[in-house]
C-alpha cells in the first residue's frame, strides 16, 4: 500500500497549444475545457482574488487585535512567503499547464497519497475562502443599505453561531441571508462559463482598484503620524501585539493571497500557458502586495488602530472625515463589488480541482462532468455552491478565515518542496520558467509557510485534524480503489 501511495503521475511536457484548443485528456468522452484565457485575464483573475477581504475586512481586525500599525510589516511577511511560493507555482504552471493547481503538481512529484492530502487541503482552502468572503460581503452590503435605512435585521444578516474561547456557541441570529444569496448568484455566473466569468471579473477589478487608489490618494492627506506611535505596540500576550502579534497577523491575512493559486487552477484554459501563467501569477502578487501595504499605511494613519476592529474598517475610518463621505460610499460599493470578484474566483477554482481529481479516479466521475454547451464542470459548480452557501450562512468569519489559512499554507509548502524534488527526479523536462536559486528559494518557501501555519494551527488543531480524517476516509473508501493511475480505463 505504501508503494501505491508513493506512485507519481507520469508527466507529459507542455507543448504549444492554440487559442480555443480543447484540453486533452477528457473524462469518458465528456466535453473538454477550452483554452480561452489571455495573460491579461489571468492577471486580473489573480488581482480579483487577492484584492478583496484582505483590504476591506481583515486589515482593520488584524491591526486592532494583533499588530497595530505594524500590520504593514505583517503584509510584508505574508508577501515574502507568497513570493517564494509564487515563483514555485510559476515554474509548475508553465511546465504543467493543467487544471488542479497544487494537487496536480504534488501528484507528479510526491505521489498519490500526498496529492490527495493536498487536494483535500485545497477543498478546505477554496470552499471556506468563498464562504469567508461572502460573510464579509454581507457586512458591507448591510452597511451600505444602512445609509438608506434599509439594513436587514441582525437576525438575518449574521451567523447563528459564534466562536467563544475556541468553541462554537449560539449567537441568537437565524441566518446570514446576504451571504447565502451572493454565493448562489455567483455560482450561477460560474455555471455559464469561464469566459463570461472572466469578463465580469475584469469589470469588477477595474472598479475596486480605482476606488482603492482614490482611498490611498485622498486618505493620505489626512494621515496623522501620531497614530503610528508606537509602530509595534507592546506585547500583551502570545499573538497579541509585539513581534508575535505581527507574525500572527501575517498568518491571518495570508489567505487573502491565494489569488495566484486560483490563477494556476485555470492553467488548462490559458491560451499560451507557458508565457501567460508566470505573468498572471507573479504579476498579480506584485500588484496586490503594493496595494495592501499602501492601504494599511493610510488606514492606520487616519484612525487609531484600536478603533478598526469592525466588519468594515475602511468605511469606519472614513466616517470620521465629513469631507470624505463621498469616498465612504464609493468604498462600500467597491467592497461589495470587490468581495464579489473574490467569491467568483474561489467558486471557479474549486470545481476545477474536483474536475481534475475525478479524472484521476480519486473522486466519483460526476465531479468531472463538463457541460456540453458551456464547457464548464457544472456538477461540481452546483455542489460547491450549495456547501459554500451553507458554511457562509451559519459560521462566523473568524473561524472560516483561520481554516482557510491553514489549508492554503500547507498547499503552498508542498508546492515549494515539489519543485526541488522534480528538479532531481525529472531534470530532463523543459521548463519555460525556472525558479532562480531554487536551492535557496524553495526551502525558504517551505519554512516560511510552515512557520505561519503553526500560528492558527495551535488554536484550531482539532478542527484541522478532523477535516483531514474525513478526507482520509473518503480516499480509502473510494479514491484508493478507483485510482486510474493503478487501474487505467480500457
Amino acid at each position: 500500500m505504501l508503494k501505491n501511495l508513493l506512485m507519481t503521475k507520469p508527466i507529459q511536457p507542455a507543448g504549444h497549444v492554440d487559442a480555443g484548443e480543447p484540453v486533452e485528456g477528457n473524462l469518458e468522452g465528456e466535453s473538454h475545457l477550452r483554452r480561452t484565457l489571455t495573460a491579461t485575464q489571468l492577471l486580473l483573475l489573480g488581482v480579483g482574488a487577492v484584492v478583496g477581504a484582505g483590504i476591506f475586512v481583515l486589515t482593520g481586525q488584524a491591526a486592532a487585535e494583533h499588530a497595530g500599525p505594524a500590520i504593514m510589516l505583517s503584509f510584508v511577511l505574508a508577501g515574502i512567503a507568497c513570493a517564494f511560493a509564487g515563483l514555485c507555482y510559476a515554474e509548475f504552471a508553465a511546465m504543467l499547464p493543467v487544471s488542479g493547481s497544487a494537487y496536480s503538481y504534488s501528484y507528479a512529484t510526491l505521489g498519490e497519497g500526498v496529492a490527495w492530502f493536498i487536494g483535500w487541503c485545497l477543498v478546505l482552502e477554496y470552499l471556506f475562502a468563498a464562504s469567508t468572503v461572502a460573510v464579509g460581503w454581507s457586512g458591507y452590503l448591510n452597511a451600505f443599505l444602512r445609509t438608506f435605512d434599509l439594513a436587514l435585521p441582525a437576525q438575518l444578516a449574521s451567523a447563528p453561531f459564534t466562536v467563544v474561547n475556541g468553541g462554537l456557541v449560539r449567537s441568537g441570529a437565524l441566518l446570514n441571508l446576504p451571504a447565502v444569496f451572493i454565493i448562489a448568484a455567483i455560482s450561477g455566473v460560474g455555471y455559464v462559463g469561464i469566459t463570461q466569468s472572466a469578463f465580469v471579473n475584469s469589470v469588477v477589478v477595474a472598479i475596486k482598484v480605482t476606488v482603492i487608489l482614490l482611498f490611498i490618494a485622498f486618505g493620505a492627506q489626512y494621515i496623522d503620524v501620531a497614530n503610528w506611535q508606537p509602530f509595534i505596540p507592546e506585547n500583551e500576550g502570545p499573538g497579541r501585539f509585539g513581534a508575535s502579534g505581527v507574525v500572527r497577523a501575517a498568518a491571518i491575512v495570508f489567505f487573502a493571497y491565494i489569488g495566484f493559486d486560483a490563477v494556476s487552477t485555470a492553467a488548462g484554459e490559458a491560451r499560451n500557458p507557458q508565457r501567460d501563467m508566470p505573468i498572471g501569477i507573479l504579476g498579480s502578487l506584485v500588484v496586490c502586495t503594493i496595494l495592501y501595504i499602501l492601504v494599511c499605511a493610510v488606514l492606520t494613519g487616519i484612525m487609531p488602530y484600536p478603533l478598526l476592529a469592525t466588519p468594515e474598517p475602511v468605511s469606519t475610518a472614513l466616517d470620521n472625515y465629513p469631507a470624505l463621505h463621498w469616498l465612504q460610499v464609493a468604498v462600500q460599493v467597491a467592497a461589495i463589488a470587490g468581495l464579489s470578484s473574490v467569491i467568483l474566483v474561489m467558486l471557479m477554482g474549486q470545481p476545477r480541482i474536483f474536475y481534475t481529481m475525478a479524472r484521476d479516479g480519486l473522486l466519483p466521475a460526476f465531479f468531472g462532468k463538463v457541460h456540453p454547451k458551456y464547457h464548464t464542470p457544472y456538477v461540481g459548480t452546483v455542489l460547491v455552491g450549495i456547501v459554500a452557501a451553507a458554511l457562509a450562512g451559519f459560521l462566523p468569519i473568524n473561524l472560516l478565515g483561520e481554516m482557510v489559512s491553514m489549508g492554503t499554507l500547507l498547499a503552498f509548502a508542498t508546492v515549494c518542496a515539489g519543485v526541488l524534488i522534480l528538479r532531481r527526479t525529472r531534470p530532463d523536462l523543459p521548463r519555460p520558467f525556472k525558479v532562480p536559486m531554487a536551492g535557496v528559494i524553495c526551502p525558504l518557501g517551505v519554512v516560511s509557510c510552515l512557520y505561519l501555519f503553526v500560528q492558527p494551527f495551535s488554536e484550531h488543531w482539532d478542527l484541522l485534524l478532523s477535516w483531514i480524517g474525513i478526507g482520509l476516509f473518503i480516499y480509502l473508501a473510494y479514491g484508493y480503489r478507483h485510482s486510474t493511475l493503478r487501474h487505467p480505463k480500457v
